[in-house]
């Protein structure tokens, strides 16, 4: 098991100063500082990507998160323990029903792709929301539902899509809406667990993502790609590609196929295949990594706060197949928008304009060039 890393969210801090009139509408103490550092990090990186936060308690968080992970303009999730009053819990302490937390799954969404309404209105097609600290064949407080928000204007969004529900029923809703108190990530082994072990237990049915609108897709599909298993990853991956992607390395300086390269075309995982880059985005930064002013949309890479080596960095992973990629800095072409992402050449694969079409890229061929 991996040390739980603690997040605390606390209205005073929620936001950096330039953004005071979002904070203005946190439901939170303004008077409680508890961990705000990690706040203000947090909020600052969410002020330039413009990515937004909400956490939902839906039963085993296994298959909420697997199922969120499937709509489009969701960048990143973690499943963890909310809202209960025990420090860093283990997952044993949670299933006691002693520590008084819920079984939730935090989710990174971009708002122009993906609206609140439309996640909370998805929550409720997997859950029923009039069982009390039951979900499936899972009983306990650390199974109730919960919707858990950061802000006044989130919780406003959530208690009219749960208005609209209740009228579906003759009782009460056992859904809690209540602000985020406190959420800790769970062990490494339940991050991406439906991924890593695709036959695992799932108390859901996902049948309802088709409910979604298909131009809400994207430009990416994320459908069509999927992660091969460790083992086959070891043969169809060099040393270094495998060590890049799978265990967060970087290569050297200058070394990879593609720091200098300047053909015309799109960069994708190379362990999925899935779309990441467009040349057209490409710049010569001196740093000796590939360079790119943007992904081809916000939702194929996600953001990891990375601690390593002393550095405070955020790192970039590909949304499918979790790929290192490497990580973005706020020092490119301000005329841009200001971000670098500067990525491993062993990370991705190059598909020449020219071959867009026959590989399956052509709807992309206008990120590339525009005729």
């Amino acid at each position: 098991m991996k040390n739980s890393t603690v997040v605390f969210i606390v209205s005073g801090v929620l936001l950096a100063a330039a953004l005071s009139l979002a904070a203005s509408l946190s439901p939170f103490n303004s008077s409680d500082t508890r961990n705000g550092r990690a706040v203000m990090e947090k909020g600052a990186m969410h002020a330039v990507t413009g990515l937004r936060d909400i956490y939902f308690a839906g039963g085993c968080f296994w298959g909420v998160e697997e199922y969120f992970s499937r709509i489009h303009g969701v960048v990143d999730l973690t499943v963890g323990y909310a809202n209960g009053t025990t420090e860093k819990p283990t997952y044993e302490q949670v299933c006691s029903g002693k520590t008084g937390h819920a079984e939730a799954v935090h989710i990174r969404y971009d708002p122009q792709a993906v609206s609140l309404k439309t996640l909370a209105e998805q929550f409720f097609k997997i859950i029923n929301p009039i069982s009390v600290n039951r979900q499936g064949n899972d009983a306990g407080s650390q199974y109730r539902t919960g919707m858990y928000f950061l802000t006044a204007e989130d919780k406003a969004i959530l208690a009219s899509v749960m208005a609209g529900v209740q009228k579906k029923y003759g009782k009460p809703l056992a859904v809690e809406l209540l602000p985020l108190q406190q959420y800790y990530p769970a062990e490494e082994y339940h991050q991406d667990y439906l991924k890593k072990n695709p036959g695992g237990y799932c108390h859901i049915s996902f049948d309802s993502l088709k409910d979604l609108r298909t131009e809400n897709r994207g430009l990416a599909d994320p459908g069509r790609y999927s992660k091969p298993s460790d083992a086959e990853l070891k043969k169809i991956l060099s040393p270094e590609e495998y060590n890049v992607t799978q265990e967060a390395g970087t290569e050297r300086a200058f070394s990879g196929r593609f720091w200098n390269h300047k053909e015309a075309g799109i960069y994708v995982d190379l362990v999925t295949g899935e779309p990441l880059f467009s040349s057209a985005d490409k710049f010569d930064s001196g740093c000796g990594w590939p360079s790119f002013t943007r992904p081809v949309e916000p939702a194929v890479v996600t953001e990891h706060e990375d601690n390593s080596y002393g550095m405070k960095r955020i790192e970039v992973r590909s949304r499918v197949g979790a790929s290192h990629l490497g990580h973005v800095f706020h020092d490119g072409p301000k005329d841009k928008g200001g971000l670098r992402y500067c990525i491993n050449s062993a990370a991705i694969r190059f598909v020449p304009y020219e071959e867009m079409d026959k590989q399956g890229y052509g709807e992309l061929k206008n990120l590339v060039r525009d005729f």
